[in-house]
């Protein structure tokens, strides 16, 4: 029971209790920074719904799926590689649930609707619509993981769903190639061992390749946020093969049930499709919190303590980084990030980015970019004797909406205004009761 609780204890506080900085053994530090990316996907997965979103995406992907496949499969043909695209389509799981015919069907109709629409281009751009839809949807429900507020642009939002749209295919259509190039190769010369073994190779690999760019580039590019390398390679790397696994999986569960169902009949297949599609977006989303958490879990050390700060602790943190900035200005030294300032404190990141944001709303710091620097640094926004602790102080404590209470009585408008004055003067207020305003 006691090693229980000792257990419990380090994974609700001590581990959290440490900063990246404070290691001094680097496989300690790996290994707890796994634990906590482990930890954070657990709990975002229970505090956002990620089930829930997963099951709103694939309602939102059986009204896409359609509009989807006839963008790309129209993109194969302005290649002239359509038929490429439909034998891959059949190799794949879908083409196990015999839906491609009947899928491949209403996309010849959408794409006939879409060049002859009632008025030029109306077609085209109820098609586009319906794409750009899922994508939007796509995009809110990782933000929302990121817990990132604004999205892109309109116009980057196209471009990217586009180059989202242009790489799919593009990744098809090159395997597919290479797969049909070994397969000539091996058909020419049948006795080399060796190209038989590399046919093989590449055959099985290939689809893990692709699944793998498209996981990765999707977790790079549609959070509307900077995402590091290895938080998008990794979670791609993953989800893309569970996401083969997946495909394999419910190949075999399509092949029992074709033999066994008495339940569905030849509607065995849909269900089964419904559930890929469902464990597909939920894979994606899981991925997706992965990737954040591999960035961020340095943002959660100290949590339950930064919440429950005090004012004066966090004002004493504000003061001693902007004497630490302006230090550092005086001495024309170059201006540090907050990353760096954080390191150099042994401060949790997520503190240091809240104390610093505080001081650049309220006018005391500006964000500096450095060329050649992607992070932002901060420099003083006014001359160095106006920066007093009075006026950094009241400004924090004027930062934000006042007075914005209607039809308040005349005694609290009254109060309130005495308040502020006797608030600019500090060193009055340790003398004065609260009945005497």
């Amino acid at each position: 029971m006691a090693k229980i609780k000792q257990i419990y204890q380090f994974i609700q506080e001590d581990l959290w209790r440490r900063t990246h900085w404070e290691y001094d053994s680097r496989g300690v530090r790996i290994r707890d920074g796994i634990l906590k990316t482990l930890i954070l996907c657990v709990r975002g997965f229970i505090d956002k719904g990620l089930n829930k979103r997963a099951n709103a995406l694939t309602y939102s992907l059986m009204f896409a799926i359609v509009p989807l496949l006839a963008v790309i499969l129209a993109i194969a043909r302005g290649f002239g590689f359509a038929d490429i695209l439909e034998q891959q389509l059949n190799q794949s799981f879908l083409g196990e649930t015999d839906v491609i015919p009947t899928i491949m069907e209403f996309v010849d109709r959408y794409l006939e609707t879409a060049q002859g629409g009632a008025f030029i281009g109306i077609g085209l751009l109820i098609l586009l619509w319906a794409v750009y839809s899922f994508f939007l949807d796509v995009e809110t429900s990782f933000n929302d993981i990121w817990n990132v507020r604004k999205s892109r642009s309109k116009l980057r939002q196209l471009v990217t769903y586009l180059a989202i749209l242009f790489l799919i295919p593009v990744l098809i259509i090159v395997s597919a190639g290479l797969t049909i190039f070994l397969q000539s190769a091996h058909a020419l010369l049948p006795l080399h061992n060796e190209l038989t073994w590399l046919h093989s190779w590449v055959t099985h690999f290939v689809p893990f390749f692709t699944a793998w760019v498209i996981f990765s580039w999707m977790y790079a590019a549609i959070p509307n946020t900077r995402v590091r390398p290895l938080a998008a390679l990794l979670p791609g790397f993953l989800m893309g093969t569970l996401f083969q696994a997946l495909q394999l999986l419910s190949i075999r569960i399509i092949v029992l049930l074709s033999r066994t169902s008495i339940v569905y009949g030849a509607f065995a297949s849909f269900p089964i499709l419904l559930m890929w599609l469902q464990w597909s977006c939920l894979l994606m989303l899981i991925g997706a919190e992965l990737s954040f958490a591999i960035q961020n879990n340095e943002m959660f050390e100290y949590e339950q303590d930064i919440a429950s700060i005090s004012r004066r602790y966090h004002d004493f943190l504000g003061l001693y980084l902007l004497r630490s900035i302006i230090e550092r200005f005086c001495e024309d030294a170059s201006p540090l990030s907050a990353h760096q300032l954080a390191a150099q404190n042994n401060i949790p990141l997520r503190l240091t980015n809240d104390v610093l944001q505080r001081l650049v709303d309220t006018g005391i710091l500006r964000e500096v970019y450095l060329e050649g620097n992607e992070d932002k640094t901060y420099q003083p926004a006014m001359d160095i004797p106006l920066i007093t602790i009075g006026k950094v102080l009241t400004r924090q404590d004027a930062f934000g909406q006042e007075d914005f209470l209607r039809n308040t009585p005349p005694q609290m408008q009254n109060f309130w205004t005495r308040y502020c004055r006797l608030r600019d003067q500090h060193n009055t207020l340790n003398a004065v009761r609260v009945d005497e305003i």
